[in-house]
């Protein structure tokens, strides 16, 4: 793998973190394309992406879907949240 990203995302609740932890690992477990490889980990109330691919466009393509996906599931946490 020749381009890597890492990237830390701060959550308000471990409720949320794990929320979206676990809404993302059908994606990481069987990823779409076999140019990147992803990764999750959880430290504290942060989760932690990692991104590894074979080029910058493969990493931009796997950075976008998920921070997409991250973006949506926050999305819809905080307006469960504030319905509840």
């Amino acid at each position: 793998m020749k381009a890597k990203a890492e990237i830390r995302l701060k959550f308000p609740s471990e409720k949320a973190l794990k929320t979206v932890s676990d809404a993302l690992l059908p994606e990481i477990c069987k990823p779409v394309s076999g140019r990147s490889n992803v990764a999750l980990e959880n430290d504290g109330l942060c989760l932690i992406l990692k991104v590894e691919s074979e080029d910058t466009v493969a990493l931009r393509s796997a950075l976008n879907a998920f921070l997409r996906w991250i973006n949506s599931m926050t999305n819809v946490v905080d307006v469960l949240e504030h319905c509840s």
